[in-house]
């Protein structure tokens, strides 16, 4: 039986990895850092380096998906960049295959085209900066990696929602005050079928930096209308506006070459969300 480590497994990818992984075969170590989630039993701060190495070791895995990061707050960029770099130190040292999972807004979206993989990075986002870093730190500690970037998660009826969805949802039901940016550009990805991408590209040999997002470029007011709609929720109170200074703006991602590598399909968000059901997760 393959065997598959996920970091960050209690997160909202993270879920439905495990839950994809284990229907499809896999014997799966899912760690988490705060939140309990089924799948995610294993205590583990990847900051830690010996930790990590200790796990790695225990687990054995035959590959390695890190989806853990910190988004914002002070411990921030020792998760996302320092934790990135102990987990590709550990699955290199013990010969594991690493998926680590990276971002659009690597991208200031200055540009009038979507992101290729070769495209020089430009983050104007803490975020942006920590998982550039991440980026480049991983590449330098586990050469053989595949930096995955992906862009904004959903799910669709029957879910479970995402927080995209959930902010949506809520403003759409006038519970949150939101401005959804109508100039800021990207290719939001069905949950399922981007952890089943991973699932796939666990088991090549494909190395360097893929692009793996949706089909779509929708901005992130036509990305919430379509949420609230989908889920049955009149979008009328949906505000749009521009996005401030410190915001990216395009950063569409031009996935043509993971669609050439993968049976695992990306559809666009018009096709999942249209239809109402975004099954598979």
């Amino acid at each position: 039986m393959r065997r598959l480590l996920v970091t960050g497994a209690s997160g909202y990818l993270g879920q439905a990895l495990v839950r994809r992984a284990v229907a499809g075969g896999w014997d799966v170590t899912g760690t988490r850092l705060t939140r309990p989630a089924p799948g995610a039993g294993t205590l583990l701060d990847v900051r830690d380096a010996e930790a990590v190495d200790a796990l790695v070791a225990a687990a054995s895995p035959d590959a390695v998906i890190h989806t853990a990061y910190r988004q914002h707050g002070p411990e921030a960029a020792a998760i996302t960049v320092d934790g990135a770099a102990h987990v590709a130190a550990g699955a290199a040292r013990a010969g594991a295959r690493l998926v680590h999972l990276s971002t659009d807004v690597v991208f200031g979206g200055r540009g009038d085209r979507a992101r290729r993989e070769e495209d020089p990075v430009d983050p104007v986002t803490d975020y942006g900066r920590a998982k550039a870093r991440a980026e480049a730190v991983v590449a330098a500690a586990c050469p053989g990696a595949l930096v995955v970037r992906t862009s904004l998660l959903y799910a669709g009826p029957p879910g479970p929602a995402s927080p995209h969805e959930e902010l949506a949802l809520a403003a759409a039901r006038g519970e949150r005050a939101a401005t959804f940016f109508s100039d800021e550009l990207r290719c939001p990805v069905q949950v399922g079928d981007l952890a089943g991408a991973l699932l796939e590209l666990a088991q090549t040999d494909v190395a360097g930096v893929l692009h793996v997002a949706g089909a779509d470029v929708v901005d992130r007011h036509a990305f919430a209308v379509l949420v609230a709609r989908a889920w049955g929720v009149p979008a009328g109170a949906l505000v749009a506006g521009p996005a401030p200074p410190d915001r990216p703006r395009a950063c569409a991602l031009d996935s043509g070459r993971a669609r050439a590598l993968l049976a695992t399909r990306l559809r666009g968000v018009h096709e999942v969300l249209g239809t109402g059901s975004g099954v598979p997760t």
